[in-house]
């Protein structure tokens, strides 16, 4: 995967956010490696050419990863995989569902079946089968759960809409001989 400027052409992973999270990724990154996790692959010294003083965090991928490391316990929100393996489908279905959060996993399987299994009893707001990350497009909504939820809804799609939508009924009877009551009057309104 190549790192450098998201506008730059052919570019597969941008910088993050900020310093202050570059700093909290590689502190993870460390965190995990302190702790016994096996670092796959290390993103901790990319360096693109122009920006040296980016916040870039390249590739990083972990194995061997536990249920009490802080790559698990703790969102990343970089470019960081950590990889579980389970005994069993009910092993791995067990370990997502203990997560504090709730904002995307993946399985790899052969196994239509264990698929079905597996997307129906985690309670995980983004499922990838066979696929790393779901990452969402725009007419999809985002839909983390328990710990990793946005507010009530998500922002992308008709969700998104209906979040900055602000509704109000009004009900009303008026009494007074300027007006001839019909009966209820209803309006729903949006802004």
């Amino acid at each position: 995967l190549k790192v450098n400027a998201g506008h730059e052409s052919g570019t597969d992973v941008g910088p993050v956010v900020s310093r202050t999270a570059k700093a909290r990724i590689l502190g993870l990154i460390e965190s995990g490696v302190k702790q016994g996790a096996t670092l796959a692959l290390d993103g901790r010294d990319v360096k693109v050419k122009g920006y040296e003083e980016g916040n870039f965090v390249g590739p990083t991928v972990f194995t061997n990863v536990k249920t009490d490391m802080d790559i698990y316990t703790h969102e990343i929100f970089g470019p960081v995989l950590v990889v579980l393996t389970a005994a069993t489908l009910d092993e791995a279905i067990a370990i997502v569902n203990a997560n504090p959060f709730g904002n995307g996993v993946g399985l790899f399987t052969q196994s239509g079946a264990a698929a079905r299994k597996f997307q129906s009893e985690i309670d995980i707001g983004q499922v990838g089968i066979n696929i790393p990350i779901p990452v969402p497009v725009p007419y999809f909504s985002f839909t983390g759960s328990r710990g990793s939820k946005l507010g009530d809804l998500g922002p992308y799609g008709k969700q998104v809409v209906q979040f900055y939508t602000q509704t109000k009924t009004v009900t009303a009877r008026w009494f007074d001989d300027a007006t001839v009551s019909d009966g209820v009057n209803t309006t729903i309104s949006l802004r």
